[in-house]
């Protein structure tokens, strides 16, 4: 992919005419590299509507709508992971968790709240959750779920919240890493081709990462540098899997809905 000079050829029109979505967070930075003009972006909750209604072929959505959907299939391989503190999803709280009652959500938020909501009942503790309807109103509430650019803003605002990392709350309850987001594909959409490129263009942007993260606009170097491959991974590895399997377990536990199993497609289909 490098051209004589070594510097990084973009990649570009290789979707051939399949509808991708993707959010537009910092931390799909390699994911999507190339392929900017080609693709929807829009909050994950929006993506899983547009998987929903067709509108897209393939999306990366949150692993709590691929494990809550019979529809879709998984891309092996790459995906949004921590493993450890992920520091763009949190609970921004003033309340002792143990005293919660009500607890804000960003509306862009599926897998993240789900996750807060297996965390807290695991502590025995379950609020009500209500959406927030700006994130402007965020550093007004008491208690106020985040997550991607807009938590990652909220840390700049030097807020009296107390941040409870869900990254770090999911190691310390199961020592497993949490994936938050893969490439979903429909059924009835041949993934091969796409799952090719997706490929392609993670591995790629895998190992372009440093030229990425400077090349990027997103709020300032050294949080980028420190984010993305850092706090934020990107393969989904064994014992990624191994995360998702108990998220699935302890979603069915506390939540009642009716949990899939991850149908992978593997990356040389």
């Amino acid at each position: 992919m490098a051209s004589p000079e070594g510097s990084r050829e973009p990649v570009s029109r290789r979707l051939s005419g399949y509808r991708v979505g993707s959010v537009p967070y910092l931390n799909a930075l390699p994911l999507t590299a190339g392929l900017e003009p080609e693709i929807v972006r829009l909050p994950p909750s929006q993506l899983a509507i547009e998987l929903e209604q067709e509108r897209l072929d393939a999306a990366l959505v949150s692993t709590a709508e691929i494990l809550m959907s019979s529809r879709l299939r998984a891309m092996s391989g790459y995906g949004i992971v921590s493993r450890g503190t992920v520091l763009s999803v949190f609970l921004a709280h003033r309340t002792p968790l143990e005293r919660l009652e009500t607890v804000w959500v960003d509306p862009a938020s599926l897998s993240s709240v789900n996750l807060l909501r297996v965390l807290l009942a695991e502590r025995g503790i379950r609020p009500r959750f209500l959406p927030l309807v700006s994130y402007e109103e965020a550093p007004r509430r008491q208690d106020v779920l985040l997550i991607g650019n807009p938590a990652l803003a909220f840390l700049r605002t030097g807020s009296d919240h107390a941040i409870w990392d869900l990254g770090s709350a999911w190691q310390e309850l199961t020592g497993l890493p949490f994936t938050y987001a893969l490439w979903a594909i429909r059924d009835g959409v041949d993934a091969g081709p796409l799952v090719a490129t997706l490929g392609a263009v993670a591995r790629d942007g895998l190992t372009h990462l440093p030229e990425l993260i400077r090349g990027s606009a997103d709020f300032d170097l050294p949080l980028r540098q420190a984010y993305v491959g850092g706090h934020v991974q990107h393969h989904v590895d064994d014992p990624a899997r191994q995360g998702l399997d108990r998220f699935a377990e302890l979603l069915t536990r506390h939540t009642g809905r009716t949990v899939h199993p991850v149908r992978w497609i593997p990356l040389g289909q």
